[in-house]
């Protein structure tokens, strides 16, 4: 078998493990994080549990940590509090990253981990089954409930050679956007082989398994081996290791071959991460702003790459040059090497160990600019600046970046390249470990969750937004300063929904009593926010047409109770027009004033009757 399916045979509570049959696993860790993980613990108080029942559950504050009115504070105390009676791990805002601080801290070869945020499949750099969901399925599984999932297809990626001077991990991930892009890979999982992945280290790997988020896939993941081995012994955990690998007559649906010595520094150009383009062609663009951090490279092989690359260099004067470490851990190493000295010597801009401005929380470039980011996201106007052109690249290419003032590479540039230490510095002073308190502390921010209404077919209603294809979780409903302070009050965090691309969305909708929304590929790709879903349902949208669906968003619809719907022929899309009035019958046949379109629900029945009953929340309580 392959790694994939070996970790889902052993975790496996009901189904087989047939490519695109229907099965429940079981999970052994969750993580939240603060800009969802208020809304999971709103629901988890709704399950009437006493204590997670996972091995291990973590909540992360890494993502609200602008604290410009008492919201964000008030969700964080809250987050505490819940910690703290159902037996949670809580992670102090400064402590870093949550994929990060996972990684080195908790992360195990052959664990199952649920995370509340789409790039949990950062872990699998380890040999762990990381996904990202919805923060209601990650809510379910810390009350014990199995998680729901479609056998994957898997394909090999072997990794053969080894990478030339000035290129890295994040070459690697672009390469693979740039075959395999941003759609059509829902229900797959990415498996990393070969003599190539003995030259990657763990977070080279985590990485690479980051950024398959961006591709759409279920999950990434690599064996676990040797350098699995010395990941753990650095960081104090030898006995969490064992070895995983798949058997020689493993079976996957593709095989796809990267040679990693052809690859050249990359750049995903805005405004979509398979925009990809080699750095060398980009080389007359003139930069205003680089920030180096971020979920997917901010480790301290990343941070010290850069750090050999600045030694005795200045930032272009006219270049804002920024730089966040991942965890605490990594900025106490690089403080104690004398590699903070190097950063600041040559101009940096120490920020917080937090996601900071890849979530649009401050750093955002001037009007029109350019910001060279080494993030994993590039989407339009996430960045804080709706004009800003954003591109993506490695440490490297990031470093070397700031130095020229225009995109170039770290290729020709003479510096060390960065080992793992045999020791990493390891503290886990802002860990905070459960006291089974009872209270519960809330702010007036903090809103009691609403009652969903149910869905019925036939359904008449009109058009409200007609949409093209890749619209993101951003598009539908950003992060950023101004929005994420109200994760936990939907009413109020309704009103900044598709600001974007319709502009009075939230008003026109209640004003309509709702409506019908059609898309064509790839809906709700982007973030895991299950916001993105409760919040067009709070506004009275109950169905969304598409040509395609992003696997994360979809399974948050089917929990909101909006029904997801998907055209049996692609070309009819064209033949909808916004603010027509349209009928779905009980045979999921669409009906305009002059046509007729047959759809497709392939929902399973347990996914329908939770959308009929109005979400899953609402059938959850009906159950009780």
């Amino acid at each position: 078998m392959n790694v994939t399916h070996q970790l889902l045979k052993n975790h496996l509570v009901s189904g087989n493990i047939v490519p695109n049959e229907t099965i429940q696993i079981h999970i052994d860790q969750t993580l939240t994080q603060d800009s969802t993980g208020t809304m999971v613990y709103l629901q988890l108080e709704e399950m009437g549990i006493d204590r997670v029942k996972t091995e291990l559950s973590v909540a992360y504050c890494d993502h609200q940590t602008l604290q410009t009115g008492f919201e964000n504070a008030d969700d964080h105390l809250y987050i505490q509090s819940i910690c703290d009676k159902y037996g949670i791990v809580f992670s102090k805002v400064g402590n870093g990253i949550c994929h990060q601080v996972h990684l080195e801290r908790f992360t195990k070869p052959g664990i199952t981990l649920l995370g509340s945020d789409s790039h949990t499949p950062n872990s699998g750099g380890l040999g762990a089954l990381a996904i990202g969901a919805g923060g209601l399925d990650v809510a379910c599984a810390m009350a014990g409930k199995p998680f729901s999932l479609i056998v994957p297809e898997v394909i090999k990626v072997e990794l053969v050679n080894k990478l030339n001077h000035g290129v890295s991990a994040k070459d690697i991930i672009l390469t693979l956007l740039g075959i395999l892009s941003v759609k059509g890979n829902v229900n797959k999982v990415i498996e990393y082989s070969g003599e190539g992945i003995k030259t990657l280290s763990v977070t080279q790997r985590a990485t690479i398994t980051n950024m398959g988020a961006e591709l759409g896939v279920t999950t990434s993941i690599f064996p676990s081996d040797e350098n699995t081995l010395a990941f753990l012994k650095s960081q104090g955990r030898v006995k969490d290791y064992q070895e995983i690998k798949a058997t020689e007559d493993a079976v996957y649906s593709r095989e796809i071959v990267i040679d990693l010595a052809e690859i050249e520094p990359l750049a995903a150009c805005p405004s979509m991460p398979d925009n990809i383009k080699a750095v060398k062609e980009l080389s007359d663009i003139k930069v205003d702003q680089v920030i180096i951090g971020s979920c997917t490279n901010s480790s301290y092989t990343d941070i010290m790459n850069v750090v050999n690359i600045l030694r005795n260099k200045k930032v272009n004067p006219r270049v804002s040059f920024s730089i966040a470490c991942g965890s605490k851990n990594v900025l106490s190493m690089i403080s104690e090497n004398g590699g903070l000295q190097v950063l600041l010597d040559a101009g940096a801009r120490i920020l917080e160990c937090a996601c900071g401005a890849c979530i649009g929380m401050g750093m955002a470039p001037n009007s029109k600019g350019v910001s060279v980011r080494t993030f994993n996201r590039n989407f339009e106007g996430r960045s804080g600046t709706k004009d800003a052109l954003v591109y993506l690249v490695s440490p490297e290419t990031a470093a070397a970046t700031a130095v020229q003032g225009y995109l170039t590479s770290a290729t020709k540039i003479d510096y060390q390249e960065c080992d793992l230490p045999g020791n990493s510095y390891v503290s886990d002073s802002l860990l905070v470990l459960p006291e089974y308190k009872s209270e519960i502390l809330r702010g007036p921010n903090i809103r009691k969750l609403t009652v969903n209404k149910t869905v019925d077919l036939p359904y008449s209603h009109s058009v409200i937004l007609k949409l093209g294809e890749n619209i993101t979780t951003d598009d539908i409903l950003p992060g950023g300063a101004k929005v994420l302070p109200y994760r936990s009050n939907i009413e109020k965090i309704s009103e900044f929904a598709f600001p974007t691309v319709s502009e009075g969305f939230s008003k026109r909708a209640l004003e309509n009593k709702g409506g019908i929304i059609i898309a064509k590929e790839n809906y709700g790709q982007g973030s895991s926010r299950e916001h993105a879903a409760m919040v067009p349902k709070y506004l009275g949208i109950d169905i969304i047409v598409a040509i395609s669906f992003a696997r994360i968003h979809r399974a948050n619809l089917i929990n909101s109770g909006i029904l997801p719907l998907v055209f049996e022929n692609a070309k009819d899309y064209e033949l909808i027009k916004e603010n027509d009035v349209i009928t779905i019958d009980e045979d999921f046949v669409l009906s305009g004033e002059n046509y007729q379109i047959r759809l497709i629900n392939d929902l399973s029945p347990e996914n329908y009757e939770t959308v009929k009953a109005g979400g899953l929340l609402n059938k959850i309580r009906n159950q009780s």
